[in-house]
């Protein structure tokens, strides 16, 4: 750990979130002593732009991605926005990577894909496979309802049938955390979140955030 690095009392490292400032969004003020944008010197800023510059791939996602937002900042849905980016990046087959608890939303996201002129698509459901936990180590009594079938979500085999398709951007909707952590992974294309799940707020995590302050607060609990 570098000395230069501040911490508080606890001993965490002193971060983005920690900042008052902002001056890295706004130049408006001075930078924090613990902000790594001040702590780069002129050439670690000069291989930084160089890793998007030089990277044809990188370069063409950001490009995009920022052309979008610049000319439609605040108005497009996520839907939208995912729409516009498939067709600037020129991308020809889609992946999506779907919960089956979200099928439902998948399938309507498929019809949208449709009405865009978006037909070259292909959808691997999470219990692809219908492969029981227990057949993958899982124990029996970590199951939701143990002593029964329970089919583990399989995020390896959802990434290797979109591989195998040929898939040149895939899209993530609803997996579980930790699952969406293997299929991105194991993803060999460039992928997206269209859809964050959370099963108690209707698939809207900030919401617990929102309210941290009332009605979620065992959020801000402190553990031992």
């Amino acid at each position: 750990m570098s000395e230069e690095m501040l911490k508080n009392g606890e001993g965490r490292i002193f971060s983005c979130s920690d900042c008052g400032t902002h001056s890295c969004d706004t130049t408006a003020s001075a930078y924090p002593r613990f902000c790594p944008t001040a702590k780069l010197s002129e050439e670690q800023k000069e291989a930084m732009k160089n890793c998007y510059r030089n990277d044809p791939e990188i370069y063409k996602i950001f490009h995009s991605a920022a052309k979008i937002e610049g000319r439609h900042y605040g108005k497009l849905t996520r839907v939208e926005e995912t729409i516009y980016f498939i067709k600037e990046m020129g991308y020809k087959r889609i992946g999506i990577a779907t919960c089956m608890a979200l099928i439902n939303e998948t399938k309507l996201f498929t019809r949208v894909l449709e009405a865009k002129g978006i037909h070259n698509y292909v959808v691997a459901a999470c219990k692809v496979g219908s492969i029981d936990k227990t057949e993958i180590g899982l124990p029996d009594e970590i199951k939701i309802h143990p002593g029964m079938f329970e089919p583990s979500c399989n995020p390896i085999m959802q990434a290797n049938i979109l591989e195998k398709a040929g898939t040149d951007f895939n899209i993530v909707i609803g997996l579980c955390v930790g699952h969406d952590t293997v299929f991105l992974k194991q993803s060999k294309a460039p992928c997206t979140v269209l859809v964050v799940k959370d099963r108690v707020l209707v698939h809207n995590p900030c919401a617990a955030l929102y309210n941290s302050h009332a009605y979620y607060k065992r959020v801000l609990q402190k553990e031992d």
